[in-house]
């Protein structure tokens, strides 16, 4: 699993951010439980994640395709991240809670996407994105997450969630050094004729039908990133248990970027998006209906190989093909926005609204419906075309 020469950084970044998100997604809906807020309290809170990715990354990528300093920028956001991350010691009052979450979500939720625009051109072999060498670095991103959700679950199954601050601020601290790490660049800012170009890439066909897919195939996975711990947990698995379904859909996310660069070229990209939609209806409709069967859970976790990995490095391989040059930036924040920030903000509020009205599995129903118009949009996508990029 080794790197290519100037690619280690890039490794340790991904590790470095997602050993972060590792335990703080699966866990941090449970914390605030333990604190005594209410479904519709977590839901909220959950959401300003997904908020804050309406217009940050988006801002944030702006700021880099225009000044050329995307390495500061991301240096600049995990410190001011670090530092909000002590707010948790303060007080755990709701109006407190939602001003440290803002400010530590505002300079978390850029990251990634640069960090990806980053490393899509230094992967990429012949002006051509590799897949094989995209995926080598970005399993270790999944190997951070593996390791913390695991040992997170089995830590607070043991010590409860009191230690809940502890590590976030000990795993920012380590996000911080890992920028740190990446290597200093100033990149050609956009000059301002090419900075109007976004405005006719949105306009084409494609564009609009991948955006739209990817909206639906991620609003589904919501029910997953906000509410599975919460679900499970209702079902009477214990804390270490639902680290370990956490942890296996991770594993065969690291088994898939491991080896997609054997697989990803027999289908085109829409047609993956079709696959990985098809499949995360079935994923939702087992989550929904059989959860408290553990093996049928644990089937339903491992098309996670498909459903996010594979799903994701299509698009990312897309977006570097479709906003390239001075857009690059831009167009990974997009993907941040549409794919996460949006169906974030929907998928918290209306699953936090619809779980206490209706129950938990419901959430899951909805969700394979909104799989199912990912599924759609993903077949008009493959139709379409466009003059640079023939049918997708």
């Amino acid at each position: 699993m080794g790197l290519r020469q100037g690619l280690w950084p890039f490794g340790f970044l991904s590790a470095a951010y997602f050993t972060h998100m590792g335990f703080f997604n699966p866990y941090f809906s449970l914390w605030l439980q333990d604190l005594g807020l209410g479904v519709l309290a977590i839901g909220a809170l959950t959401a300003m994640q997904s908020a804050t990715r309406l217009f940050a990354p988006f801002l944030w990528a702006w700021l880099s395709d225009h000044t050329g300093q995307r390495v500061r920028l991301m240096r600049l956001g995990a410190m001011v991240a670090g530092c909000a991350s002590l707010g948790f010691y303060l007080s755990h009052a709701l109006w407190w809670l939602s001003l440290v979450m803002m400010l530590l979500f505002l300079h978390t939720s850029p990251l990634m996407s640069l960090s990806e625009a980053a490393m899509a051109q230094r992967v990429s072999v012949g002006g051509q994105f590799s897949t094989q060498r995209y995926g080598r670095v970005r399993l270790w991103g999944s190997m951070g997450f593996l390791v913390t959700v695991f040992a997170a679950g089995a830590w607070f199954e043991r010590h409860g969630m009191a230690d809940f601050p502890h590590w976030t601020v000990a795993t920012l601290v380590v996000l911080n050094l890992a920028v740190w790490w990446v290597p200093h660049q100033v990149d050609p800012p956009a000059a301002k004729t090419l900075a109007g170009r976004l405005g006719p890439v949105l306009k084409q066909t494609p564009v609009r039908w991948f955006f739209a897919t990817l909206f639906f195939h991620i609003l589904a996975h919501a029910s997953i990133y906000v509410f599975l711990s919460l679900y499970l947990d209702g079902l009477g698995y214990s804390k270490t248990m639902i680290g370990a379904f956490w942890a296996l859909s991770v594993l065969v996310e690291v088994f898939w970027f491991y080896f997609q660069g054997r697989w990803m070229h027999r289908l085109k990209l829409g047609h993956w998006l079709l696959l990985t939609a098809a499949l995360t209806v079935l994923r939702m409709v087992l989550t929904a209906q059989a959860a408290d069967v553990w093996w049928v859970l644990a089937l339903a976790q491992a098309l996670h190989a498909w459903t996010f990995a594979a799903h994701h490095s299509a698009c990312v391989q897309w977006i570097s093909q479709a906003f390239a040059g001075p857009l690059r930036a831009r167009g990974q924040a997009l993907y941040s926005v549409v794919g996460y920030g949006l169906t974030g903000v929907l998928g918290a509020l209306g699953g936090g609204a619809i779980s206490q009205a209706w129950g938990m599995a419901v959430v899951f129903q909805l969700s394979a419906v909104s799989a199912v118009g990912a599924l759609f949009c993903a077949w008009r996508f493959s139709l379409a075309k466009s003059p640079s990029h023939g049918t997708f």
